[in-house]
C-alpha cells in the first residue's frame, strides 16, 4: 500500500501523546486556552511604547522584549526586568500604587487598566481547539487546572465561559498570597499540582511561553506540551518542551 500523505497526517497523529492517559492536565491561560496573550501583547506594547518615548528610553520597545521579559511572568517581575534590560531601575512600590505612578508597581497597574479597558470593550473566546480539548477531557474524568501568572485569570476564564472546567486556579492572585516566585522558577506549576491533588511526575502541563515550560520542566512535570503561538517551537522544545503543537484540537483523541 502507497503511503499517502492522509497516512502521514494518521501517523503523526498517533505519534502524539493521549492526554487523558496523564493523572492531571495543568493548562496556561493566556495564549493557550484564550487568545489573550494578544490581548497582553498590545497592551503591554501601547503601555511600554508610550513610557519610553516620554522617558527617552532606547532602544525602543519591540515585540521581541515581550517574549524574553514578560511573557509568562508576573507581572511586577516583567516590568522590573524589562526595564533592568535597559539599565533603569525604579523603586518597587506596592500593589496598591496608581497607575500614574513611576514604581514599578505602578507601571505594572498603568498596563494592568490598558487590558482591562481592551478586555471589556473586546470580549474573548477560548481557542475552538483548546475548548475541544477541555471537553474531552472533562469526558475521560482526567483532572484538569489552570496555571497562570496573571492576576485576570479568574475574570478571563469567566469572560470566556470556561471557569467552571476548572476545581483549581492557580494564579498571580494566589501567587502573591503565598509568596511564589514567578515563571520561570517551578514554584507556580508546583503549586498547582498540589492543590489538584496529583503527582507531576505522572501528569502533563500545557504551556506556550518560554517562562512557563521551563517553569512545568523544572516542578518534573512527566509531559511539557509546548503551543507555539509564536515563542517558536524550537526555542519551545530547547527549554524543555517534549511536544510542541500549532493548536490543541492536534491532542483532541
Amino acid at each position: 500500500m502507497a503511503f499517502t500523505p492522509r497516512h502521514y497526517a494518521e501517523s503523526v497523529a498517533d505519534a502524539l501523546p493521549d492526554l487523558t492517559t496523564y493523572d492531571g492536565v495543568l493548562f496556561d491561560l493566556d495564549g493557550v486556552l484564550t487568545p489573550t496573550a494578544e490581548v497582553h501583547m498590545r497592551a503591554w506594547r501601547t503601555m511600554f511604547t508610550d513610557l519610553f518615548a516620554a522617558w527617552g528610553i532606547d532602544p525602543p520597545y519591540t515585540d521581541d522584549d515581550y517574549f524574553r521579559f514578560l511573557d509568562g511572568k508576573q507581572r511586577y517581575d516583567g516590568v522590573a526586568g524589562l526595564l533592568r534590560s535597559r539599565d533603569v531601575e525604579v523603586p518597587w512600590g506596592a500593589p496598591d500604587d496608581l497607575p500614574t505612578a513611576d514604581t514599578v508597581c505602578g507601571i505594572g497597574n498603568r498596563k494592568n487598566e490598558v487590558f482591562a479597558a481592551t478586555l471589556r470593550a473586546e470580549g474573548i473566546a477560548p481557542y475552538p481547539g483548546s475548548l475541544a480539548l477541555l471537553v474531552r477531557l472533562h469526558e475521560a474524568g482526567t483532572p484538569i487546572g489552570v496555571v497562570s501568572s496573571s492576576k485576570n485569570a479568574e475574570e478571563v476564564l469567566t469572560a470566556a465561559g470556561i471557569r467552571d472546567f476548572f476545581p483549581i486556579v492557580m494564579d498571580g492572585v494566589v501567587a502573591a498570597r503565598e509568596g511564589l516566585r514567578s515563571k520561570p522558577e517551578a514554584d507556580m506549576f508546583a503549586a498547582g499540582a498540589r492543590m489538584l491533588g496529583v503527582d507531576p511526575a505522572r501528569s502533563a502541563a500545557v504551556e506556550d511561553a518560554h517562562s512557563g515550560v521551563q517553569s512545568a520542566s523544572a516542578a518534573g512535570f512527566g509531559l511539557v506540551v509546548g503551543v507555539d503561538r509564536g515563542a517558536g517551537a524550537q526555542a519551545l522544545r530547547e527549554l524543555g518542551a517534549d511536544v510542541v503543537v500549532d493548536d490543541l484540537a492536534e491532542l483532541v483523541r
